[in-house]
């Protein structure tokens, strides 16, 4: 099989002989192939992860730098080189640089995450921080190269740096020699995909090899669909590794012929496909690492195979601890999103609640702010996103107006953490703290054993995982009731503290 041809350009046939030679073993080792058995259990599928998180470096990319840093001689050695890189691939020049005895200088994104940032500076890479993706990074490592008479190490846009990135194939097909109906593999800058493909199709034609990117930096499948490359304005950040404007012409030309499909996923199937490999490996995956595992979900999701061999690259693990909050906040992609309103009246708090039923409640917000009705923000686990749909239409149909959120990044991001403030209607307030045990019906345990004089004027849970969660609860309790609320309090069996006093409490929500 031959690419699209143009003097001189390079086969299949030479790409396969290029990996079976690429010198990529003094740095690099042969990465486990291991099933995942969750993520098979619940696709009904043998799924297989090629983990490169397991490189020396934490990614696939030194083998590529490496591969074209070897063939180097040593005057181009003692000039230096320079890339300019997201993050992955500039650990592996840095750490070829170091092997081979020259200089690196890395030009990086600005938004490049610390933890990259440090593993270059720890491998003796010079840094030069620079624009707001690799795109941006590439035109001032462009003009070094130019000024200081740098050898410039594509990232991706280079038949050696492909074919090292190639080995990751030819070390899957030697792994794993029965079916293999799918291999999925992460997009950026397309040098990882193209390797793999121009040695699978050598091999094994029959394979599919299915690309996959974020839908906010999908320049590789826009340009294989458009028939030419096309320069994306904007990308999106969460998939640092991954964010490129413009895929490599050498790289386009390949997966133009040997790509067989593409799926594109969204930020919440990256983060739910993080908390997936570390369930079953206990490793966890940067987002671009992960983005091959979001879109063999997909791909099951949208073509039910069932009983075959699929395998994704967890192609990286270089993940700043401090986006774990915003990854855990995000990955639960079988929650859905409420906003309901109910009359402001006594037990309708009640009966919503029973509504819910046993449904596992992953976030309930409420703050007393009208007479006549209020509004809720619920989140509830569902066995599938779409399932949003018919919630919402059981509580359109038992009187509370509903508005399904699950699909909206503004309520997603932000309303979910600021709903609440002041109210003039919540005088005499009483403001609790509690532990409720996290199961189903726990809520609506609490509610029964309430006065029916007492109000609810403010309410917020949140599911953090643990085996309680805390609550947090406003009461306006008549000055006559004292006695029977203490008794509530002492009888209901959840752990508590009156927070009436608390000077933020005073500042934000009194």
């Amino acid at each position: 099989m031959a690419t699209t041809s143009g003097p001189g350009a390079l086969t299949v046939a030479d790409y396969h002989r290029l990996i079976l030679a690429a010198k990529v073993y003094d740095v690099a080792w042969e990465t486990p192939l291991e099933r995942a058995s969750g993520l098979s259990e619940r696709t009904g599928n043998t799924v297989l992860l090629k983990r490169e998180d397991a490189q020396p470096v934490f990614s696939f990319k030194v083998r590529g730098a490496y591969n074209r840093m070897v063939s180097l001689t040593a005057e181009e050695l003692t000039r230096g080189v320079i890339c300019a890189s997201a993050g992955n691939h500039a650990q592996g020049v840095a750490l070829s640089a170091q092997r081979l005895g020259c200089s690196a200088t890395i030009v990086m994104p600005a938004t490049t995450p610390q933890v990259k940032v440090d593993a270059v500076a720890a491998l003796g890479g010079q840094i030069v921080l620079h624009g707001g993706s690799y795109s941006d990074a590439a035109q001032r490592a462009a003009e070094l190269e130019r000024e200081l008479g740098y050898i410039l190490i594509h990232p991706f846009d280079d038949p050696a740096v492909i074919a090292g990135q190639g080995t990751v194939a030819m070390e899957i097909l030697g792994q794993h020699d029965g079916p293999i109906a799918a291999v999925f593999v992460p997009v950026g800058g397309g040098g990882l995909i193209a390797g793999m493909a121009a040695f699978i199709k050598a091999v094994r034609p029959e394979i599919r090899v299915i690309g996959v990117q974020a839908e906010d930096s999908d320049a590789m499948a826009r340009s294989v669909s458009a028939g030419e490359r096309v320069a994306l304005s904007d990308v999106g950040l969460f998939c640092d590794g991954t964010a490129v404007k413009q895929v490599g012409e050498e790289t386009f030309r390949l997966a133009c012929d040997l790509v067989d499909d593409f799926v594109l996923v969204d930020t919440d199937a990256v983060c739910a496909a993080i908390k997936d490999v570390f369930q079953d490996t206990r490793t966890v995956l940067e987002p671009a690492g992960a983005l091959s595992i979001a879109g063999l979900k997909q791909y099951v999701s949208d073509h039910h195979p069932i009983g075959q061999t699929l395998i994704a690259v967890a192609s990286g693990a270089n993940l700043n601890f401090d986006r774990l909050r915003f990854v855990a906040e995000r990955a639960e992609e079988r929650e859905a999103l409420f906003a309901v309103t109910i009359p402001e009246e006594r037990g309708s708090f009640r009966r919503f609640s029973e509504l819910v039923g046993p449904r596992s409640v992953t976030e309930f917000n409420y703050r007393i702010s009208e007479t006549d009705q209020a509004h809720i923000f619920v989140g509830l686990g569902i066995a599938d996103r779409s399932g949003s749909r018919d919630i919402a239409t059981e509580f359109n149909q038992a009187g509370f107006a509903t508005l399904d959120l699950t699909h909206d990044e503004l309520a997603k991001e932000h309303v979910r953490h600021m709903v609440g403030g002041r109210t003039a209607l919540a005088g005499d307030e009483r403001l609790y703290r509690f532990l409720f045990p996290e199961r189903p019906g726990a809520l609506v345990q609490f509610l029964s054993n309430m006065h029916n004089d007492w109000n609810i004027s403010l309410f917020h849970y949140r599911n953090q995982g643990a085996d309680y969660g805390r609550v947090l609860v406003g009461f306006q309790v008549p000055v006559g009731d004292d006695a029977a609320f203490d008794i509530f309090l002492q009888t209901m069996g959840y752990p508590f503290e009156n927070e009436s006093d608390n000077p933020v409490y005073q500042l934000f929500l009194r």
